[in-house]
């Protein structure tokens, strides 16, 4: 099912940073977009970004009774994308703890899969869940063994979910560093070097745009005949 003017698509996570330019190109595509967000006050910012009639709903995610509700509300509907994160910050080996690991796997993956869970009886048969992973998932680094754990266990779990689920289809796409509020935890001055020395070091000679990776879940959405599999949108960060 390709994404045009009578595709209806939910974004969870989609009022900043790559859920919010996701929301932008699908609603540019003449889609019907949903998007949702825990604070109604991110929402009310979106929606002033994005083109009239995207509807924004406030959704705690971590949720069941909460997230039910929800897609109760949008009813069937075609395409799923769910970008919802915390900020990402390093954590090295010395300072783990259970509850930590907890903490970041949930929303990014235990969340996720609940409300794949939930979304299915809404979702038309010939449509798509696309999940978010990461290129960690595929390229390890001191003080990011959480982050690659969720990347690599999100590519997982869509292979799986590609076979239980079909035809319903299920992909990942997996960006490199891309300039996003997932950083905001870093000072400009931090943030803005970290970007620098990165895109000196790939062979696109940049770091991702939230645009970037908007392209590829609309592309993952409109191509019917691709399912279980991984889209890299990195600028080279895998071979450089």
């Amino acid at each position: 099912m390709t994404v045009n003017t009578s595709s209806r698509i939910v974004i969870i996570g989609g009022t900043s940073g790559l859920g919010l330019a996701i929301a932008r190109r699908a609603a540019d595509s003449g889609a019907a977009v949903t998007i949702a967000s825990r604070r109604p006050d991110s929402i009310e910012r979106a929606l002033a970004q994005l083109p009239a009639g995207v509807v924004g709903r406030a959704v705690d995610a971590s949720s069941s009774s909460a997230v039910a509700a929800f897609f109760d509300e949008v009813g069937e509907f075609d395409h799923l994308a769910y970008t919802a994160a915390e900020n990402l910050t390093g954590l090295p080996l010395a300072e783990y703890t259970v509850d930590r690991a907890q903490e970041f796997f949930g929303l990014r993956l235990f969340h996720a899969l609940n409300a794949v869970r939930l979304a299915v009886p809404h979702l038309s048969t010939k449509g798509s869940i696309t999940l978010m992973s990461g290129t960690a998932a595929f390229k390890g680094g001191s003080g990011w063994t959480l982050g690659t754990a969720v990347s690599g266990a999100m590519v997982s779990a869509a292979r799986s979910l590609a076979v239980e689920l079909a035809p319903l289809r299920v992909n990942v796409v997996a960006p490199g560093v891309v300039r996003s509020p997932l950083w905001a935890q870093l000072s400009d001055a931090d943030r803005e070097g970290m970007y620098a020395g990165l895109a000196a070091s790939l062979p696109l000679g940049r770091v991702g745009e939230p645009d970037d990776v908007a392209k590829a879940f609309l592309a993952l959405m409109d191509q019917d005949y691709v399912t279980g599999a991984v889209s890299v949108v990195d600028g080279g960060t895998l071979v450089a």
